[in-house]
Protein backbone atom coordinates (compact mmCIF):
# COMPACT_ATOMS: atom_id res chain seq x y z
CA UNK A 1 0.00 0.00 0.00
CA UNK A 2 1.31 3.46 -1.29
CA UNK A 3 1.59 5.96 1.50
CA UNK A 4 0.80 8.72 -0.32
CA UNK A 5 -2.18 10.26 0.28
CA UNK A 6 -4.76 13.32 -1.03
CA UNK A 7 -4.92 15.94 1.85
CA UNK A 8 -7.88 18.43 2.18
CA UNK A 9 -7.43 21.41 4.14
CA UNK A 10 -10.36 23.50 5.55
CA UNK A 11 -9.75 26.25 3.27
CA UNK A 12 -10.27 23.63 0.27
CA UNK A 13 -13.22 22.38 2.43
CA UNK A 14 -15.02 25.34 1.67
CA UNK A 15 -14.42 25.97 -1.95
CA UNK A 16 -15.07 22.55 -2.70
CA UNK A 17 -18.58 22.75 -1.05
CA UNK A 18 -19.05 25.71 -3.17
CA UNK A 19 -18.17 24.38 -6.50
CA UNK A 20 -20.40 21.22 -5.78
CA UNK A 21 -23.73 23.07 -4.29
CA UNK A 22 -22.99 25.15 -7.94
CA UNK A 23 -23.09 21.73 -9.90
CA UNK A 24 -26.18 20.43 -7.83
CA UNK A 25 -28.21 24.29 -8.05
CA UNK A 26 -27.15 23.75 -12.27
CA UNK A 27 -28.69 20.67 -12.72
CA UNK A 28 -32.13 22.13 -11.40
CA UNK A 29 -32.43 19.38 -8.14
CA UNK A 30 -33.65 21.21 -5.37
CA UNK A 31 -33.82 19.31 -2.58
CA UNK A 32 -36.54 19.54 0.21
CA UNK A 33 -34.09 17.99 2.62
CA UNK A 34 -30.62 16.91 3.32
CA UNK A 35 -29.51 13.28 5.06
CA UNK A 36 -25.83 13.83 6.19
CA UNK A 37 -24.33 10.54 7.05
CA UNK A 38 -22.67 10.75 10.46
CA UNK A 39 -19.70 11.76 11.24
CA UNK A 40 -18.05 12.16 8.10
CA UNK A 41 -20.92 13.82 6.34
CA UNK A 42 -21.69 16.06 9.20
CA UNK A 43 -19.44 18.75 7.71
CA UNK A 44 -20.46 18.74 4.22
CA UNK A 45 -24.56 18.47 5.09
CA UNK A 46 -24.12 21.54 6.84
CA UNK A 47 -22.20 23.35 4.10
CA UNK A 48 -24.50 22.22 1.42
CA UNK A 49 -27.58 23.12 3.13
CA UNK A 50 -26.22 26.84 4.04
CA UNK A 51 -25.08 27.11 0.48
CA UNK A 52 -28.13 25.92 -1.24
CA UNK A 53 -30.76 27.60 1.19
CA UNK A 54 -31.61 24.23 2.56
CA UNK A 55 -32.78 24.31 6.66
CA UNK A 56 -34.21 21.10 6.96
CA UNK A 57 -31.71 18.68 7.67
CA UNK A 58 -31.50 15.21 9.09
CA UNK A 59 -28.68 12.74 10.40
CA UNK A 60 -28.11 9.23 9.89
CA UNK A 61 -25.11 7.80 11.84
CA UNK A 62 -23.87 4.63 9.86
CA UNK A 63 -20.40 2.98 11.39
CA UNK A 64 -17.99 1.36 8.82
CA UNK A 65 -14.54 2.53 8.79
CA UNK A 66 -12.74 1.44 12.03
CA UNK A 67 -9.04 3.07 10.73
CA UNK A 68 -7.38 3.40 7.80
CA UNK A 69 -8.27 0.83 5.01
CA UNK A 70 -10.15 -1.46 7.80
CA UNK A 71 -13.64 -0.95 7.91
CA UNK A 72 -16.69 -3.55 8.92
CA UNK A 73 -17.78 -6.60 6.94
CA UNK A 74 -21.33 -4.20 6.21
CA UNK A 75 -22.07 -1.13 7.06
CA UNK A 76 -23.92 -0.57 10.08
CA UNK A 77 -26.84 2.11 10.85
CA UNK A 78 -26.42 3.23 14.44
CA UNK A 79 -29.36 4.76 16.32
CA UNK A 80 -31.50 6.98 16.73
CA UNK A 81 -32.33 5.61 13.30
CA UNK A 82 -34.38 8.82 11.14
CA UNK A 83 -38.09 8.01 11.02
CA UNK A 84 -38.85 7.34 7.32
CA UNK A 85 -42.46 9.04 7.92
CA UNK A 86 -40.68 12.42 7.89
CA UNK A 87 -38.56 11.79 4.58
CA UNK A 88 -42.04 10.95 3.01
CA UNK A 89 -42.60 12.46 0.01
CA UNK A 90 -39.18 14.49 0.11
CA UNK A 91 -36.63 14.96 -2.21
CA UNK A 92 -33.62 14.26 -0.38
CA UNK A 93 -29.91 14.93 -0.95
CA UNK A 94 -27.59 12.49 0.66
CA UNK A 95 -24.55 13.91 2.17
CA UNK A 96 -21.20 11.99 2.68
CA UNK A 97 -17.47 12.97 2.77
CA UNK A 98 -16.30 10.06 0.78
CA UNK A 99 -17.82 7.30 -1.61
CA UNK A 100 -15.26 4.17 -1.46
CA UNK A 101 -16.75 0.79 -1.81
CA UNK A 102 -20.38 3.21 -1.73
CA UNK A 103 -21.33 0.65 0.56
CA UNK A 104 -23.00 3.16 2.89
CA UNK A 105 -24.55 5.35 0.06
CA UNK A 106 -26.54 2.55 -1.05
CA UNK A 107 -27.23 1.22 2.39
CA UNK A 108 -28.32 5.30 2.99
CA UNK A 109 -30.33 5.19 -0.67
CA UNK A 110 -32.09 1.92 0.32
CA UNK A 111 -33.04 3.58 3.25
CA UNK A 112 -34.85 6.36 1.83
CA UNK A 113 -36.22 3.52 -0.55
CA UNK A 114 -39.75 4.18 -2.49
CA UNK A 115 -40.59 6.35 0.62
CA UNK A 116 -39.27 9.53 -1.13
CA UNK A 117 -40.21 11.43 -3.82
CA UNK A 118 -36.13 11.26 -5.44
CA UNK A 119 -32.98 10.80 -3.40
CA UNK A 120 -29.42 12.10 -5.17
CA UNK A 121 -25.94 11.76 -2.89
CA UNK A 122 -23.22 14.05 -3.36
CA UNK A 123 -19.76 13.46 -1.92
CA UNK A 124 -16.61 15.59 -1.77
CA UNK A 125 -14.70 12.45 -3.37
CA UNK A 126 -15.40 9.07 -5.28
CA UNK A 127 -13.37 6.22 -5.87
CA UNK A 128 -13.11 4.29 -8.98
CA UNK A 129 -14.16 1.35 -7.11
CA UNK A 130 -17.39 2.25 -5.32
CA UNK A 131 -20.72 0.26 -6.39
CA UNK A 132 -22.51 3.00 -5.85
CA UNK A 133 -21.83 5.91 -7.90
CA UNK A 134 -23.34 9.31 -6.07
CA UNK A 135 -25.05 12.17 -8.42
CA UNK A 136 -22.46 14.76 -7.39
CA UNK A 137 -18.63 14.49 -6.30
CA UNK A 138 -16.04 17.17 -6.20
CA UNK A 139 -13.17 15.20 -6.90
CA UNK A 140 -12.38 11.59 -8.23
CA UNK A 141 -8.92 9.72 -6.16
CA UNK A 142 -7.95 6.07 -4.97
CA UNK A 143 -6.19 7.21 -2.78
CA UNK A 144 -6.65 7.77 1.43
CA UNK A 145 -8.22 11.12 1.95
CA UNK A 146 -7.03 13.13 5.13
CA UNK A 147 -9.94 15.42 5.57
CA UNK A 148 -8.94 18.25 8.58
CA UNK A 149 -11.66 17.27 10.47
CA UNK A 150 -10.09 13.66 11.15
CA UNK A 151 -6.32 13.72 10.84
CA UNK A 152 -5.87 14.74 14.10
CA UNK A 153 -6.49 11.77 16.86
CA UNK A 154 -9.19 13.25 20.03
CA UNK A 155 -8.85 15.65 22.15
CA UNK A 156 -7.66 14.26 25.73
CA UNK A 157 -7.80 15.73 29.04
CA UNK A 158 -5.39 18.64 30.17
CA UNK A 159 -3.11 17.61 32.65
Amino acid sequence: MSDERERLSYEEFGLAVREMAQVIKDSNYEPDIILSIARGGLLIGGALGYALGVKNTFTMSVEFYTGVNERLALPVVLPPVPNKVDLTGLKVLVADDVADTGATLKLVREFCGEYVQEVRSAVLYEKSHSVEKPDYAWRHTDLWIEFPWSVEPPVEKSK
